[in-house]
C-alpha cells in the first residue's frame, strides 16, 4: 500500500512539474526567449507543431497496433516506443522525415509489442527520479535537459555543452532503475 501511494504522489508531482512549463513558457514569450530552456519561443513552438503533426500522421498510419511517443527538441525528433515490424519502424522513421523543418530524427522504436500501463507508469516515475537528481545534484541547470523514458531506458535531450552532457549522463546512469542511459543531445559550439 505504502509503495501505491508513493507512485500516486510521484505521479501526482510529476504532473505538475510538467504543468508548469505553459506558464514559463507564456511569461518568457514576451521577452522573446524561453526561460524554460535554452530554446527560444519559436523554436519552442515549432518543436510543439512537429509533435503535432507527427503524432496524427503516426496515428493515421498504424493506429491501434503501434505506440509511437515523438519528441522533438529543436527540430531534432527522437522516436521511442514500439511498433509491430521492421516495415512500421522505417515508415515511421520516413513520416517523421516528411515533416517541414525537421532537421534529423534518432529512431529508437523497437520491433514487438507495446508496453504494459504498468510499465509505462514506471517510466513517468523513472523520468521524474532522474529530473529530481538534476535539482538535487545541482552541477547544470535542470531545465537544460529533457528526460523521455521508455521501457526503463533513459533518453537525454537538449542544447548542451559537453560538461551538462556528461553530468546528466552520470546522473541518469546512477539513478536507480535505469537499465541504460541514450544521449540525443546538440551540443553548443
Amino acid at each position: 500500500m505504502k509503495l501505491s501511494l508513493k507512485l500516486l504522489v510521484t505521479l501526482a508531482l510529476a504532473s505538475q512539474i510538467t504543468a508548469c512549463v505553459p506558464v514559463v513558457v507564456g511569461g518568457a514569450a514576451a521577452g522573446g526567449a524561453m526561460a524554460a530552456d535554452r530554446r527560444t519561443s519559436g523554436t519552442y513552438v515549432e518543436d510543439e507543431n512537429i509533435e503535432l503533426k507527427a503524432t496524427k500522421k503516426i496515428h493515421d498510419a498504424f493506429g491501434e497496433p503501434a505506440h509511437v511517443n515523438i519528441t522533438s527538441y529543436r527540430a531534432n525528433v527522437l522516436l521511442t516506443g514500439e511498433v509491430p515490424d521492421e516495415s512500421a519502424k522505417t515508415k515511421a522513421g520516413d513520416i517523421i522525415l516528411s515533416i517541414e523543418n525537421v532537421k534529423s530524427i534518432t529512431n529508437e522504436l523497437v520491433v514487438g509489442p507495446k508496453t504494459s500501463i504498468g510499465s509505462r507508469t514506471n517510466d513517468t516515475y523513472l523520468t521524474s527520479k532522474v529530473k529530481a537528481q538534476f535539482v538535487s545534484e545541482n552541477k547544470f541547470q535542470a531545465n537544460y535537459v529533457k528526460v523521455v523514458t521508455e521501457n526503463s531506458v533513459v533518453y537525454l535531450m537538449g542544447y548542451v555543452s559537453l560538461k551538462e552532457a556528461e553530468d546528466a549522463v552520470e546522473i541518469a546512469r546512477n539513478t536507480s532503475g535505469v537499465s541504460r542511459v541514450v544521449k540525443v543531445f546538440e551540443y553548443i559550439p
